[in-house]
């Protein structure tokens, strides 16, 4: 029976092929759009937007120009794009500047020019355009009023298109008539690419009134002349079927699936088996880490549903419900609860990170768990579960030295989490 010895490095290596698996140059090369009769314009969005720039720049032949807007720290040099970088999750004046150089650089052009729009997650937060009578302070609130609600990126996405110049399918719109091509990054459940960053160039089929019911159920306090904005029609986003988007094209290029795939190669490769339970999982991360929790106890103590050694592979993305004050994003928040429902349960280790290099807004991806971590806890006179209760995942990993660093990935195709049980 092979036994891993150094369990961390196993994980690891399993995040570096997910990672991998989703490396810009690679998807992108074999995606690359026909030349035009007319200019190549590029723009994009998203925490891999610049690394998606500069490999479509050193993949095309011919002549480009065009602007991309990435996280703060997330740049790097193109040649001739040009790499904004601006504030998330929340919106900020460089992210507003941003929206409006990718507006003007898709502005006037004809039918015999081509838009290639290079789209991940995180565009949502680093495209904010108000619309008229609304301001960045406004779609801030909207923003912040989102995360801490606990609402699947589905709703809001929806509510965040609504709200908007440039996102549901604006941006592609704003370009009519040239063509189209939209390079997508999945970091959405289900690989849905209007959802992407909010669909900038991509137009679906959510409306107004969607929006609308969202912010009741999920009792969102938005100011008033957001509220007022979404009861008018000029909050529609194009539609689908919208002929100003007829001609465009939306190629899925990287997904979270392809990612846990990659991984489970590498680990059977390494005399483990790989089982994955989904690509696609969502609701409170604190709930997934439980249940997780529950199938690694169950592999642990009674060699079922799968027979050890195993490592189980999951993505998609969780929510935080935010309680407290306390730092920390959803893949620890996550981390922090398997780790209670697993304590003292022996042969159990576990990662969970963010592929985009980010989780939530402090450094690390993530964070590593064993059996073992709530009795350091304890020893350190820390109380996990008030740490998990105020949101505050990221002070108990500090504490331990257990935060996974990898840095920007210049990708994301969301959550990636293993748990090895041996």
């Amino acid at each position: 029976m092979v036994v891993i010895a150094e369990p961390r490095r196993f994980l690891e290596g399993l995040f570096a092929a997910a990672v991998a698996a989703a490396d810009p140059a690679r998807v992108i090369a074999a995606n690359l759009p026909e030349p035009p009769k007319g200019r190549t314009v590029v723009v994009g969005a998203g925490k891999g937007a610049a690394q998606m720039a500069r490999a479509l720049e050193r993949l095309w032949e011919g002549p480009l120009t065009g602007a991309v807007v990435t996280r703060y720290g997330f740049g790097v040099p193109c040649e001739r794009i040009s790499v904004r970088e601006a504030s998330h999750p929340l919106p900020d004046e460089s992210g507003l500047r941003a929206s409006r150089r990718l507006v003007d650089e898709v502005s006037g052009l004809s039918e015999d020019d081509l838009v290639v729009a290079l789209i991940c997650g995180g565009g949502s937060a680093l495209l904010p355009a108000p619309p008229p009578g609304l301001s960045l302070e406004d779609e801030i609130a909207v923003n912040r009023a989102l995360l801490a609600s606990g609402a699947p990126i589905r709703a809001m996405n929806a509510v965040r298109k609504h709200v908007s110049l440039i996102k549901g399918g604006r941006l592609a719109a704003a370009a009519h008539p040239a063509r189209v091509v939209s390079l997508v990054v999945s970091d959405i459940p289900g690989d849905e690419p209007a959802l992407v960053a909010s669909g900038p160039t991509i137009a679906d089929a959510s409306s107004r009134e969607d929006a609308l019911k969202i912010v009741e159920r999920y009792r969102l306090a938005l100011p008033q002349k957001v509220m007022r904005w979404l009861a008018s029609d000029a909050a529609d986003a194009p539609r689908p079927s919208d002929p100003r988007l007829a001609r465009n094209d939306v190629r899925l290029i990287a997904s979270a699936g392809v990612s846990l795939e990659a991984a489970a190669a590498m680990a059977r490769h390494a005399g483990i088996e790989a089982v994955i339970l989904s690509d696609a999982i969502e609701g409170e991360a604190r709930d997934v880490g439980l249940v997780h929790a529950a199938i690694a106890r169950e592999v642990a103590q009674r060699n079922r549903p799968f027979a050890k050694p195993v490592v189980v592979l999951s993505g998609g993305e969780t929510t935080v419900t935010v309680r407290g004050e306390g730092r920390g994003g959803r893949n620890g928040e996550f981390l922090l609860s398997l780790a209670l429902g697993i304590d003292g349960v022996g042969g159990i280790s576990a990662l969970a990170a963010d592929t985009d290099g980010i989780d939530g807004s402090q450094d690390n991806a993530g964070a590593f768990a064993d059996h073992r971590t709530i009795a350091r806890l304890v020893a350190r006179r820390l109380d996990a579960a008030a740490l998990l209760e105020r949101n505050d995942s990221w002070a108990a990993f500090d504490a331990l030295g257990d935060l996974f660093k990898p840095g920007p990935t210049g990708t994301n195709v969301n959550d990636f989490r293993a748990i090895l049980i041996q």
